[in-house]
């Protein structure tokens, strides 16, 4: 997860970005390597969860998704 300042600082620089003046090149910078790492924090939380995930129909069975199932078990293996 994210620390508390980064987020702070990602909409800092969003609010910044919306005024007049504007972004600096390196506040423009700054704002990309933020925004990459925040989303690669999502896709990471995003997969875990599907790492855990069990999809049961209504009678009662497990029909989770193939793809899925290959995923926990590679993570059952590491």
């Amino acid at each position: 997860m994210l620390s508390k300042q980064k987020l702070e600082r990602i909409n800092e620089l969003a609010k910044k970005a919306k005024t007049t003046t504007g972004l600096s090149e390196d506040e423009k910078v700054e704002q990309q390597k933020l925004r990459q790492e925040y989303l690669q924090n999502v896709r990471k939380s995003f997969k875990n969860q599907f790492k855990t995930m069990t999809v049961i129909d209504p009678a009662g069975n497990d029909v989770t998704p193939k793809k899925v199932r290959d995923m926990q078990e590679r993570n059952k293996n590491h």
